[in-house]
C-alpha cells in the first residue's frame, strides 16, 4: 500500500528534478563556451603580439647588420684615407729632415769658420803686441846690471824682450798646468801678464795665477790675483769665475760674510752662468740663502 502511494509522488517529482538539473548543465555549458572564447581570444592576441615582436626583432637585427656593414665601410675608408695622408706626409717630412740636416751641417761649418777666424785674429793681435813690444824694447835703454846682492824681478809693466811669442807662451802654460807642473805654469802665466798685459788672453792668465795660488794654499796671493782680474781688466769671460773664486778664497781666509757677498755678486751679474750655479752651491754649503736679507 505504501509503495503504491510513493510511486505517484515520484512520478510527479521527476520532471521537476530533471528540469533543475538541465538548467545547471546549460549554464555550465554556457560558462565553458565563454571560457573557450576567452582562451581563443587570448591565444589570438598572443599570436598577434608574438608576430609583431618577431617582426621588430628581425627588423632590429637587419638594422644592426646594416649599421655594422656601414661602420666597417667607414672604418675601411678612414684607414685608407690615413694611409694616403701618411704617404703624402712622409715625403715632405723626410725632405724637411734632410734640409734640417743640411742646415745643421752648414751652420757647423760656419761655426768652425768663425772659430778659425777668431783664432787667426787672436794670433794676429798677439803678433801685433809682440811687434809693439819689440819696437818699445828697441827704443828703451838697457837695464842696469843687478847689484852683487842680487837684483829684483822686473815689474809687470817693465819693458823687456819676451822670451817667446804670446800664443806659444800661453799654450805652454796651459799644458803645464793641466800636466801637473803648477810652479812652471805659474811662472809662464806671470810672464804672459808681464809681457802681454794688453793681449786678449791676459785676463785668463791672471785668473789662472790666482787659481794656482789657491790650490797651493797661498790664499793671500790668490786673493790679490783674483782682484787683479776684476780691477785691472774690463769684464771678460773670466770675470764670473774671478768673483766665484774670490769668494771661495775669502771663505778660506775666514771672511765668511765677504765671501758670501762675492757669491751673491756673481749670481746677480751673471745669473745664467756656470759660476752662478756654483756660487749658489757655495751659499747652500755655508747655510745661507741667495738673498742677503734672509741669512741664517
Amino acid at each position: 500500500m505504501k509503495l503504491r502511494r510513493l510511486i505517484p509522488a515520484v512520478v510527479f517529482a521527476f520532471p521537476v528534478l530533471c528540469g533543475a538539473a538541465s538548467k545547471e548543465i546549460v549554464e555550465l555549458q554556457r560558462d565553458v563556451a565563454q571560457l573557450q572564447d576567452q582562451v581563443r581570444t587570448l591565444q589570438s592576441t598572443l599570436d598577434t603580439k608574438l608576430a609583431t615582436l618577431s617582426t621588430q626583432v628581425q627588423q632590429a637585427a637587419e638594422s644592426s647588420t646594416r649599421t655594422a656593414t656601414a661602420l666597417a665601410g667607414l672604418q675601411g675608408a678612414i684607414q685608407e684615407q690615413l694611409r694616403e695622408q701618411g704617404k703624402q706626409v712622409v715625403g715632405p717630412v723626410a725632405g724637411l729632415s734632410s734640409k734640417i740636416d743640411e742646415m745643421t751641417t752648414a751652420f757647423q761649418q760656419v761655426q768652425n769658420g768663425m772659430a778659425d777666424l777668431t783664432a787667426r785674429l787672436g794670433k794676429l793681435e798677439q803678433q801685433m803686441n809682440d811687434l809693439s813690444n819689440q819696437v818699445r824694447t828697441i827704443g828703451t835703454p838697457a837695464a842696469a846690471p843687478p847689484s852683487p846682492g842680487g837684483g829684483t824681478a822686473l815689474s809687470p809693466g817693465a819693458s823687456s824682450v819676451p822670451p817667446i811669442d804670446g800664443g806659444t807662451l800661453y799654450t805652454n802654460a796651459d799644458r803645464d798646468r793641466l800636466g801637473g807642473k803648477k810652479d812652471l805654469a805659474l811662472q809662464e802665466y806671470q810672464q804672459y801678464v808681464k809681457y802681454f798685459g794688453d793681449g786678449q788672453l791676459a785676463p785668463s792668465a791672471q785668473f789662472w795665477i790666482g787659481y794656482i795660488y789657491y790650490n797651493q794654499g797661498d790664499y793671500d796671493d790668490a786673493l790679490k790675483a783674483f782682484d787683479e782680474v776684476l780691477v785691472q781688466f774690463s769684464p771678460n769671460t773670466k770675470t764670473p769665475d774671478a768673483y766665484l773664486w774670490k769668494g771661495m778664497t775669502l771663505v778660506k781666509l775666514g771672511e765668511r760674510t765677504n765671501g758670501a757677498k762675492e757669491f751673491r755678486q756673481v749670481i746677480k751679474l751673471y745669473p745664467g752662468s756656470e759660476a752662478s750655479s756654483k756660487a749658489r752651491a757655495q751659499l747652500k754649503q755655508l747655510g745661507l740663502s741667495v738673498s742677503a736679507s734672509h741669512k741664517r
